[in-house]
């Protein structure tokens, strides 16, 4: 092994890494990446193992190695179920940092990292044409973090957001800009931490600072930041029931990973779809802290979008067997995941939106 890369991986993940490696695999059955690759180096186990190892100078870091740290979703299903709640995604994400400084991330990541600026400047751009909609106002005390991946493919229910933010709040000022998790999960920690940053510093003064994805939500984690959805089920009082909504077919949440193990937000998107609903939303067989995952986070669909699209598809035949309908979601990513399968599945702030009567497309 003699010249072989060695990851010094930080010392704050020493423990998680000693606590995976020295476990007997119970985690096996939690990982959606492995279940449909059914790849022992996939396990939540054996990815940690593979740092563990890589970090020690025990097996020498490779692309096949580094690979296995980017085969993960980042749902937090593992450290939900592990008796120690051990911080995998979290830990991996560090790995995946040593991994990119050695040159070892996989190819396709290498190439999303070139286009950040690409997908900032198409964020932008939609931000842009929000800031003409009433209520934007640049001194508001109310600040909103839509969200690049709403801004780039949800541009409807960004607006819908918006103008549900401030129906309920009064004017807001759109804070622009990147949270730093698609950074994050390339494996680019300075990246990452100086666009957090940069968020943070535009939402110092507001009063209240709403975000809108889950996964930004999840990101700055620690700040004064309100998921757009608890805002809503905050002011469920305002919310009314839609005519005709799901009196003829069923209507089920699927519960983002980010919102639901990440933030534990499981109450506030059925409050305000039982709202809308006048009845309390259908239900999947695997639901809140047992939710399974669409396959849409943490850079998978870049780096595995064989494995990403199963996840999701099998997310979507578990809908079918439970009577379909309309499948709703409350993430950006899940919510083009879904559509790149073929579902129309529809996103809580539109139903926010047309709960609160306001104009929306």
């Amino acid at each position: 092994m003699s010249g072989s890369p060695r990851l010094p991986l930080l010392q704050s993940a020493q423990k998680a890494l000693e606590t995976c490696g020295y476990c007997p695999k119970l985690c096996r059955s939690t990982c959606p990446v492995s279940n449909v690759e059914a790849r022992e180096a996939l396990i939540p186990w054996a990815k940690m193992s593979a740092a563990w190892l890589s970090a020690r100078g025990d097996q020498p870091a490779d692309r096949d190695t580094a690979q296995t740290g980017w085969g993960c979703s980042g749902c937090h299903r593992c450290t939900d179920f592990c008796e120690h709640k051990n911080p995998v995604a979290d830990t991996l994400y560090a790995a995946r940092a040593e991994y990119r400084d050695a040159g070892l991330a996989p190819e396709a990541v290498q190439h999303s990292e070139g286009r950040q600026a690409l997908r900032i400047g198409e964020a932008g751009a939609t931000l842009s044409e929000l800031a003409r909609e009433p209520g934007v106002r640049a001194d508001a005390k109310v600040a909103l973090l839509v969200g690049c991946a709403y801004l780039r493919k949800a541009r409807s229910e960004a607006r819908a957001m918006l103008r549900s933010v401030v129906a309920l709040l009064g004017p807001v000022r759109l804070v622009s800009g990147c949270c730093g998790a698609p950074l994050l999960h390339a494996g680019d920690r300075a990246g990452a931490d100086a666009a957090r940053a940069r968020i943070e510093e535009q939402a110092r003064s507001a009063h209240s600072f709403v975000v809108g994805d889950p996964g930004c939500a999840l990101s700055l984690a620690g700040t004064r930041a309100v998921p757009f959805v608890r805002l809503a089920a905050d002011h469920a009082e305002r919310l009314r029931k839609i005519p005709g909504f799901g009196e003829e077919a069923q209507v089920r949440f699927h519960d983002p990973c980010a919102l639901g193990r990440g933030l534990g937000e499981y109450e506030a998107p059925r409050v305000v779809l039982a709202r809308a609903l006048g009845r309390k939303p259908d239900e999947f067989a695997e639901r809140r802290e047992l939710a399974e995952c669409s396959g849409a986070g943490a850079l998978l669909p870049i780096s595995m979008p064989e494995s990403s699209a199963r996840i999701a598809e099998l997310r979507l035949q578990a809908h079918e067997r439970a009577g379909g309908g309309t499948l709703v979601t409350a993430c950006a990513s899940s919510l083009r995941r879904f559509r790149a399968q073929g579902t129309p599945a529809v996103d809580i702030a539109s139903i926010v939106a047309q709960s609160l009567d306001l104009p929306h497309e």
